[in-house]
């Protein structure tokens, strides 16, 4: 299934409740920003980084 980008990010806001969660998806997702430089961004490790942009997926994809 091919969701637009507008849908996305709609999922996102209603479902995704931490808003630095939202930001770090979005910037993954739409920016295609690999997980170091995300990590460095969000002044994150890159283990916590993945562990969140994998649990955001896990809750979205009931929805897509």
């Amino acid at each position: 299934m091919d969701l637009s980008r507008d849908r996305l990010d709609l999922l996102i806001e209603q479902h995704i409740f931490n808003e630095r969660d939202r930001r770090i998806l979005r910037r993954r997702w739409f920016d295609k920003i690999k997980f170091e430089p995300l990590a460095e961004e969000f002044e994150l490790s890159t283990r916590r980084t993945k562990s969140i942009v994998y649990a955001a997926e896990k809750i979205l994809i009931k929805y897509i």
